[in-house]
């Protein structure tokens, strides 16, 4: 089993688009912090959305450099039952270099709202003015992107 890199664009948004959290790294101090998060893409950029507190905010404000990792897949798969090493999980793994930037002007938080429900429903979205106001929004602009399938069978000439 082998490791390839997922080199088509649109392959990659395709993993992105299929996941329901991305997990964001952000490091302040050099103390890293991961969290979980629900997000959007759209073009080159990835919508995210929290409270306009806490841990998280008070890292991007002193340091916007992050990386987001999306993975899709959990299947166990192996080359010999009997060897552990051969053991991998196969899967699609996407990686984002990039910069974050708080937004504030209202029109644009309330647009990226629904952009992000968009990754998760077809419905059109309303949203009240208090809900906008009180919403964080992240917009990260992405500096790299890189796509990894892993567990992926070897082509051979007998097996193409």
């Amino acid at each position: 089993m082998r490791t390839l890199l997922i080199e088509d664009r649109k392959e990659i948004n395709e993993v992105i688009q299929s996941c329901k959290t991305c997990f964001l790294a952000m490091s302040v101090n050099d103390q890293p912090y991961v969290l979980p998060m629900n997000f959007a893409l759209e073009g080159n950029t990835i919508i995210l959305h929290s409270a306009q507190s806490g841990r998280m905010w008070e890292t991007l404000k002193q340091n916007p450099k992050v990386c987001i990792n999306w993975t899709l897949g959990e299947e166990l798969a192996w080359q010999d039952v009997q060897v552990g090493c051969s053991y991998r999980v196969k899967s699609k793994s996407v990686i984002v270099e990039g910069k974050a930037e708080i937004i504030e002007d209202y029109d644009e938080k309330y647009r990226l709202l629904g952009v992000l429900m968009s990754q998760y429903s077809e419905r059109e979205f309303k949203f009240n003015r208090p809900a906008v106001v009180n919403v964080g929004i992240i917009k990260v602009s992405m500096d790299k992107i890189s796509g990894k399938e892993f567990g992926a069978k070897a082509v051979t000439p007998w097996n193409s």
